[in-house]
């Protein structure tokens, strides 16, 4: 049995209290590790064209205000 399957296995053993400890810790370390390749992506200059085309789009007005 792997690691992985023995972590599964033990999940479904948690009591609901405990699993959704589990989850949220789960999601909250997903959203920081998102978080931080988002960072270095902005910083490594990946996002720099799709901003820029976000910006002209907005200043050739498609896009409308509510």
């Amino acid at each position: 049995m792997s690691t992985l399957e023995q972590i599964e296995a033990a999940i479904l053993q948690l009591p609901p209290e405990e699993f959704q400890k589990l989850l949220n810790w789960f999601l909250e370390l997903d959203y920081q590790r998102w978080n931080e390749q988002f960072e270095k992506d902005v910083n490594d200059g990946r996002l720099d064209k799709l901003a820029e085309e976000a910006i002209a789009d907005f200043e050739a007005g498609h896009y409308q205000t509510i």
